[in-house]
């Protein structure tokens, strides 16, 4: 890796943070060399120097450096974590004065749209906060490769008594039992992931929200709060936890009469090229 591209990185958020692209070099730069006078700043950064003064000035009114001599005028850098606490408490304290100025505004029209993610971090991130939300039931369809990284929020959703079913296409069963309210059951008695099953997650809360989304090479999404389509995706995870109840008790007839994964039915509605790579995948499980 270039090693160019932590600073870029950190560039990058800083300028998230609201930060110029000069302020954001300033304000590493000076980390590194404080304390510093503005020429050393701008040397130190690539900046030009006739906006050395500007910068840090402006970097003064955000709090981020601050003076310390004259003569020539030094400066120091804040301290990250104390910059970035700062900005946490400030940026918590915005958003709840417009949430509750929002609710004084009265009834606002809620349009039940879909709304569309594009790359893991969107999903990971919405996934995150359906799970942080619930409060009654958390029901999730997935592979376990995609939602290894959501455990610890299963956890405490259980803890706090969330009711959460996993239909889980692998084998880690033990690993996602954590906590007396999460049950674990295998897809279809085996957890084989069927056509693009490893790389779906789909989760639906407290009959509220729903979320389906395919982490392949372009991972992306859907999420909607739209009453319909949540009872449509409830009702699809509700029939594969019908289903997993029934390979409890019925599996080995069902794979005598349909075969592993259900192959002998599957192979009559899957796209041929999803029939032939289920085929390799229980060739190689040896279960055909």
């Amino acid at each position: 890796m270039d090693i160019a591209d932590p600073l870029q990185s950190l560039l990058a958020d800083l300028q998230g943070l609201h930060f110029s692209d000069y302020e954001s070099r300033a304000y590493l730069a000076l980390l590194k060399i404080q304390p510093a006078t503005a020429y050393e700043v701008a040397k130190e950064a690539g900046l030009p120097k006739a906006n050395a003064y500007s910068v840090l000035e402006s970097l003064g009114r955000k709090e981020a450096v601050q003076p310390v001599s004259e003569s020539p005028v030094r400066y120091t850098a804040t301290p990250p974590e104390v910059l970035l606490a700062a900005i946490v408490e400030t940026t918590e304290r915005r958003a709840a004065r417009i949430k509750e100025g929002i609710g004084k505004l009265g009834t606002v029209p809620q349009h039940e749209y879909v709304w569309s993610m594009t790359g893991e971090h969107a999903i990971n991130s919405r996934i995150s906060q359906m799970i942080d939300a619930s409060v009654t039931h958390l029901w999730i369809k997935g592979s376990e490769d995609h939602l290894e990284r959501h455990l610890d929020r299963l956890e405490a959703a259980a803890r706090r008594g969330v009711d959460v079913l996993i239909v889980l296409f692998g084998t880690k069963v033990e690993q996602f039992s954590c906590g007396g309210r999460i049950t674990v059951m295998l897809h279809e008695g085996n957890g084989i992931p069927v056509a693009m099953a490893r790389w779906l997650v789909s989760l639906t809360r407290d009959f509220e929200e729903a979320l389906v989304a395919e982490f392949g090479s372009q991972p992306h999404g859907s999420y909607t709060r739209n009453r319909p389509l949540v009872n449509i995706f409830d009702s699809l995870i509700r029939h594969e936890i019908y289903f997993c109840e029934i390979f409890a008790i019925f599996g080995d007839e069902i794979q005598e009469r349909f075969g592993p994964a259900l192959f002998e039915l599957r192979q009559k509605y899957l796209p041929q090229p999803q029939v032939e790579t289920l085929r390799d995948l229980i060739a190689a499980t040896d279960k055909l």
